[in-house]
């Protein structure tokens, strides 16, 4: 019997995965707990048009981080910490407080965990780092880092 597998299903295949069950199996095991529906042509429809809209979703998705990287290139990031007379700071400039100047600065919500620093940002000047937008998409960025006394 053709079986379409609704989720993975270890030693037997993955989900939305067309299989040839024996018919005990399909009948007394995989369709009574929910774990695959018998290939019909309704199934089998559904779920290629969710593959179809999936596969919408996702490119919608790199298209948006595709134009947020071109319009993020080459920006300057300003970014103030405290700091002493000769240009070193009083700790260091952290992931987080990139991903909060550029939210403040450009409006894009960037997750701390996808800012690349290249080195600890210890004392003033200027730095590059590497902003990951989605998988594959990165963007390089300048950090301006001024120091304050107060």
């Amino acid at each position: 019997m053709k079986v379409v597998l609704l989720q993975d299903i270890k030693g037997t295949g993955k989900k939305d995965q067309i299989i040839e069950a024996a018919d005990g199996f399909a009948r007394n095991y995989l369709i009574p707990r929910k774990l695959a529906k018998e290939a019909t042509s309704e199934v089998l429809n559904a779920i290629e048009t969710s593959k179809g809209a999936q596969r919408h979703r996702e490119e919608v998705k790199r298209n948006e981080a595709e134009a947020k990287s071109r319009e993020l290139k080459g920006k300057v990031i300003q970014l103030s910490a405290r700091g002493g007379d000769s240009g070193k700071l009083y700790g260091a400039v952290t992931n987080d407080q990139i991903a909060q100047a550029i939210k403040e600065q450009y409006g894009l919500d960037v997750d701390k965990r996808k800012v690349e620093l290249d080195e600890t940002i210890r004392s003033a000047g200027q730095y590059s780092v590497t902003v990951k937008l989605l998988a594959g998409i990165s963007v390089r960025m300048l950090v301006n880092v001024k120091t304050t006394s107060k």
